[in-house]
């Protein structure tokens, strides 16, 4: 372990358009389970796919001591996918089975090497993480969010890599199975790198490691010692630039009294000279002798000025930007308690056991968390509401006015910026008024105009948000699935305060206790072995 190492020389990222994304980054990555942590937008993905070894940097070298496996936020979903293409082992199964059926073919036996026995592992680790109802023939897409997830990280620890890179793998599994995600990795036995702004996902690392726009920090220790730090380091960081402004405060007093004396100094010695009646040539003297010295007390001030201003700067380039996130209020009429939406003895695609059934009745003014493991319906439930899907059996009525932001943000349109859209699905606003609440958001000024294809994971769901809220006309019943997936903690703090003060109508499936707890529910939606069953909370 000790002899695995990757290692950023000088590491800089140009994107596309010109603009910086971080520069001059050294760090080496050794065989201690290391966070990745960072705001939305700084830089994170980036910087995990050139470790990888996936996108080259602009600038720089990464040298790694051996292969990478590299876990991206989003699992891939295509047609004719299947179990076996997400875990990586379509080829090797397919090679295996032509051998079976005869083949001699150099080609098949290269592919299975020593891996005679993959059936029976991938059978095993699909039954450790409690997926053993689905076999390597499943159709991709019909597996929720989180079984997607689980599979891929089944892949990763089938790779037999020196170093995993996952990006944010706790995104979208239930708290069991976040649980049994950090328990695997404590036994991974070689390099990790998490991206992640899972808490204790990331209080289960040896080591965090901070991109920001400072670059990147090293903190030897978990998630709390890393907060604990930061905390440390941004209070001293804050009174050192309060005792520069002080001293230039201070500074400034003294020197506006020095002008002041000067300026006496002056009046006195063209007073004394009219009442001596001294020679012409005299005075001019006198004259040039104040001037000078006056010319020279412009100069050393104005020295001292820019030295002190120097300081300032410097000190506050030491205090991190971390402008405040903000959500404007959804203005939404509150309604009476009407019925919004319903379903009658609806059957839910995919679906298997005692919550492939549901009824449901929804009014005005609910607010329903929906809880339960990956797999049982979550999702497909919204889908249902939102007229994403049809129901097997019984009816869904919903009335018109409803948003639905889903796992993958597919109301976001890649090729196209998040201003853009938002002006198309709110035509009357102006464009400064956009644009000021995409900035209050957390979405820089320069992302605003770039493709929302190529922001972070944080930035588009925050685009993706923000053409539904900022709607020219708001919905009345918000469906959300897992909306505080990559957010840093800022963003969902401003996200809690808007669902709070929304007046609609609400269902978000969500597997984080906190985040539901922080968002005004009236009921939860629980899956349980017995069926789907809404309780007050």
């Amino acid at each position: 372990m000790t002899n695995i190492h990757l290692v950023l020389k000088d590491v800089s990222y140009v994107l596309p358009n010109g603009r910086t994304l971080f520069s001059d980054l050294h760090e080496q990555f050794d065989g201690r389970p290391t966070g990745l942590v960072g705001r939305n937008g700084v830089g994170k993905t980036v910087l995990a796919r050139i470790l990888a070894g996936l996108l080259p940097a602009s600038t720089g070298q990464c040298q790694c001591s051996g292969n990478v496996h590299y876990l991206a936020q989003q699992v891939v979903h295509l047609d004719g996918f299947t179990v076996a293409d997400l875990a990586g082992v379509k080829h090797t199964l397919d090679a295996l089975a032509r051998i079976e059926s005869g083949s001699t073919a150099a080609e098949d036996f290269d592919a299975v090497g020593d891996q005679w026995e993959l059936p029976q592992r991938l059978r095993h680790e699909l039954e450790r993480h409690h997926l053993g109802h689905h076999d390597i023939e499943t159709p991709a897409r019909s597996l929720s969010g989180g079984e997607a997830m689980r599979v891929s990280l089944i892949r990763a620890m089938l790779s037999g890599a020196d170093f995993l890179i996952l990006d944010e793998p706790s995104n979208h599994l239930d708290r069991p199975n976040r649980q049994a995600l950090i328990e695997q990795l404590r036994c991974w036995p070689r390099g990790l790198i998490v991206v992640s702004h899972d808490r204790k996902l990331l209080g289960s690392m040896d080591r965090i490691v901070e991109l920001s726009s400072r670059g990147l920090n090293s903190y030897g220790g978990n998630y709390a010692f890393y907060a604990e730090a930061r905390a440390h380091e941004r209070q001293a960081a804050l009174q050192n630039l309060n005792e520069h402004k002080l001293e230039r405060q201070r500074q400034e007093h003294l020197m506006h009294n020095q002008r002041e004396r000067q300026e006496k100094r002056q009046a006195r010695g063209k007073q004394n000279g009219r009442e001596a009646n001294q020679a012409k040539i005299l005075l001019g003297r006198q004259k040039e002798r104040s001037e000078i010295t006056s010319g020279v007390l412009h100069q050393k001030q104005t020295a001292t000025r820019t030295q002190l201003q120097q300081r300032v700067r410097e000190a506050a380039q030491q205090v991190e930007a971390e402008s405040q996130i903000s959500l404007h209020e959804v203005p939404i009429t509150r309604t009476v308690k009407r019925r919004v939406a319903e379903l009658k003895g609806v059957a839910l695609p995919f679906i298997t056991g005692a919550t492939r059934t549901v009824s449901l009745l929804l009014s005005g003014q609910q607010r329903i968390g929906v809880v339960g493991p990956n797999g049982c319906g979550k999702s497909t439930l919204l889908r249902l509401l939102a007229g994403r899907l049809e129901p097997m059996t019984g009816l869904v009525e919903v009335l018109p006015g409803s948003a639905y932001l889903d796992q993958r943000l597919e109301n976001l349109d890649a090729e196209k910026t998040v201003l853009e859209q938002l002006q198309l699905a709110n035509p009357t606003a102006t464009e400064g008024d956009l644009r000021m609440r995409l900035v209050h958001l957390g979405i820089d000024a320069q992302k605003i105009d770039t493709p929302s294809g190529s922001l972070s994971g944080g930035e588009r769901l925050k685009g993706a948000l923000a053409c539904i809220l900022y709607a020219e006309s708001p919905p009345q019943l918000l469906l959300l699935d897992e909306p505080n997936n990559h957010l840093d903690l800022p963003s969902m703090e401003a996200l809690e305060i808007m669902l709070r003060s929304y007046q609609g109508t609400l269902v978000v499936v969500s597997h984080d206790d906190s985040f539901l707890g922080n968002i005004a529910l009236t009921d939860r939606l629980l899956a349980t072995e017995q069926g789907w069953r809404l309780e007050p909370v």
